[in-house]
């Protein structure tokens, strides 16, 4: 694994309160001019010492809100981090288009440096967790990188294919796609309906407080140069990846149309097709679980409390079951 770049801060407080705290991990300047990302960890206690950790990677047009999420990792006894990738969420900086990347191994280098970090601090068993989006780059990444220490994958609801009719797929798309080859900044419809934003935020039909201006309802603009780097990473699982990690896959047991709203939307996985997740997900190696869960939505732990309990049962049990208790070293305490 590379290096990381040289942090140029220690950690400092978090809009999600005195449980968080966020590092700043600087990234060489790309085509847009300086790039970073952020690292946020949990300050809650844990129940003994450990030198187990989860680093979770949001998905598109999103960034980490989810304290629930992190109080869960901790209360199994799980160090947990979480990662703003370059020009999303915290790490969006003024003079960037929000997700605006032209590879996935862009983002390489955000978790070469999360990784760092966190062995650093005594991580020396580590959980990656994605969703959507991130569950592609997090999958590619392990598969390219094979970072040492990371043990397993959590997968929410991978962004494994898109969510087109059959002659968008193989019509449009490819043009779009190659056209990105040369005009990667050709701005192109992202597609994602608003009424996905609104099932979840409480100003609207919700029950979750975020920022929307880092999690907007009518989604960040995306360009032809993302879709291509897309389609590129899609490409690799469709032909197999081989990743020897252990893998668990979640996703809705139901995906609906969503252009519209109908309760539906509360209960149903609008952004992704299921059976694309379920089709794709074996290919990504040798020991993949794939699990559907009623009721969910596409981000799975943002479910209503009763789905998303049972989600975290699964995800819990299967860590039992397929990732064994590292010994305790001396792991550096959080400070």
């Amino acid at each position: 694994m590379p290096s990381a770049p040289a942090t140029a801060a220690p950690y400092q407080p978090d809009p999600l309160g005195p449980d968080f705290e966020q590092l700043v991990l600087p990234q060489p300047d790309d085509y847009e001019g300086p790039v970073r990302a952020v690292l946020v960890r949990c300050r809650q206690e844990l129940p003994a010492p450990t030198p187990r950790a989860v680093l979770y990677v949001h998905g598109f047009n999103d960034y980490f809100f989810q304290r629930e999420m992190a109080e869960a990792y901790i209360q199994h006894g799980y160090r947990f981090y979480a990662l703003d990738l370059r020009k999303y969420g915290r790490a969006l900086l003024p003079h960037q288009r929000p997700n605006n990347v032209r590879s996935l191994t862009e983002y390489f280098f955000d978790l070469d440096a999360a990784l760092s970090q966190m062995q650093r601090e005594g991580s020396a068993s580590v959980i990656l967790s994605g969703h959507s989006t991130g569950s592609l780059i997090t999958t590619l990444y392990a598969t390219h990188r094979r970072p040492p220490g990371v043990v397993a994958l959590v997968l929410n609801s991978p962004f494994l294919e898109l969510h087109q009719s059959w002659l968008r797929r193989h019509v449009a798309v490819p043009v779009a796609v190659a056209l990105g080859a040369r005009w990667p900044n050709l701005p192109l419809p992202a597609g994602l309906p608003p009424t996905y934003g609104q099932s979840l935020h409480r100003a609207y039909r919700g029950n979750w407080e975020y920022n929307l201006a880092w999690k907007p309802n009518h989604v960040f603009a995306v360009n032809a140069g993302w879709l291509r780097a897309i389609r590129q990473g899609q490409a690799q699982v469709r032909r197999g990846l081989g990743l020897s990690l252990p893998v668990l896959v979640l996703h809705s047991d139901r995906t609906t149309e969503g252009r519209t709203w109908h309760e539906e939307v509360k209960r149903t996985d609008i952004v992704l097709e299921v059976a694309h997740i379920a089709a794709l997900a074996p290919r990504l190696g040798p020991n993949v679980t794939v699990r559907a869960v009623p009721g969910a939505v596409h981000d799975v732990f943002l479910s209503a409390p009763a789905v998303r309990a049972e989600a975290y049962r699964a995800v819990f049990a299967w860590l039992r079951q397929q990732v064994p208790v590292p010994a305790l070293g001396h792991p550096q305490s959080v400070v």
